[in-house]
């Protein structure tokens, strides 16, 4: 199979585990430039990694080498990145969340899709071992009908975290826990169990830090498929805790903390995946292993080369969009919300 040619716009904190993972995949992949307006983050980029970069983003849309866009930029700059990338015949994988909102979210996806590119969105969640385990249990029905579905991530961000120009504030990032933090973990929620129905939020700014986001985020949620639960998300949760989904059917029950998977299924023994990391983001947001983004550009590359739509895919992404929408509209009205329906992958 022919290499992929691929460039990087955005050189930032989230740059890390994707260059790691670009060195394993040598073999199926090119790293043809990296870009940032910045010349400090480029010659960091360069001397860090051993990777080349370029000085504009015009020369990587220009560059016929150059197949794909690995776009790690802010939530604002998605629509007119995405856009331009497309028109220039690049495919794109984009760093969460897609944009700020659902209706911005699905014109990232349009704009992409509309121009026979292949358009994947970084929720490496979805490839750790044990989320891919549980995934095949529910698949197969081992737990029964599904009857309670929820998620708590009781994480904490430090000073120094929000101390970043802008950090926090729906000017830079669009949106505060739940886009930016817990977005990975209510995707792979819904990946797993599928569409919310309704909810009924509240979300709140602790007094912990001058920003204009929500830290704090809860609700009640009916599922599509029956079940009902919570989703409890801060990151006011001092040291920080591994982030869990819990899911209970009728024959068995399961629990994903972080990367590690103990599904408990009646009459049987114990199913246990361990991860790589037992700490998940709690505290450190960079404090994973980098294998779940391997697998994830791996399965991207692979996606444009077989010419389908990749595990992680722009029209999959829209459904946490939805979920963070309703959550955020039922806190400010004070009334349940229901989710809006989005099309599949």
């Amino acid at each position: 199979m022919k290499k992929v040619g691929v460039g990087l716009v955005g050189l930032g904190l989230a740059v890390k585990p994707h260059a790691l993972a670009l060195h394993d995949l040598a073999g199926k992949v090119d790293v043809i430039g990296g870009y940032s307006p910045s010349a400090a983050r480029r010659a960091e980029f360069a001397a860090a990694y051993r990777l080349p970069v370029v000085d504009s983003f015009q020369a990587l849309c220009g560059d016929p080498r150059i197949d794909a866009l690995l776009v790690l930029t802010p939530p604002r700059t998605h629509l007119e990145i995405a856009t331009a990338a497309a028109q220039a015949g690049k495919h794109v994988l984009l760093e969460k969340p897609v944009a700020v909102d659902l209706p911005e979210a699905t014109a990232v996806v349009d704009a992409v899709e509309s121009r026979g590119r292949v358009l994947a969105i970084v929720f490496q969640h979805r490839f750790r071992a044990g989320a891919s385990a549980l995934r095949d249990l529910l698949r197969a029905g081992a737990l029964g009908d599904l009857v309670s579905v929820s998620t708590s991530i009781r994480w904490w961000r430090s000073a120094d975290y929000f101390a970043q120009p802008g950090r926090g504030m729906k000017a830079r990032d669009g949106g505060g826990v739940l886009l930016t933090q817990a977005i990975h973990t209510l995707d792979l929620l819904l990946d797993l169990v599928g569409p919310a129905r309704q909810v009924v939020a509240a979300c709140r700014t602790s007094p912990l830090r001058r920003i204009d986001t929500e830290d704090i985020a809860c609700a009640t949620v009916t599922w599509d498929n029956g079940a009902v639960g919570v989703i409890d998300a801060t990151t006011t949760a001092y040291p920080g805790y591994p982030e869990r989904i819990e899911i209970a059917g009728t024959r068995g029950s399961a629990v994903l903390e972080a990367e590690r998977m103990v599904a408990q299924l009646v009459g049987r023994p114990a199913i246990v995946v361990e991860g790589s990391s037992a700490g998940g983001g709690g505290a450190d947001p960079m404090a994973f292993s980098h294998e779940a983004h391997r697998r994830l550009i791996e399965d991207f590359v692979d996606a444009i080369a077989q010419r389908r739509q990749p595990q992680a895919s722009g029209r999959s992404a829209l459904a946490v969009h939805a979920l963070i929408d309703a959550m955020l509209a039922s806190s400010a009205s004070g009334a349940p919300v229901a989710v809006a329906r989005t099309p599949g992958r």
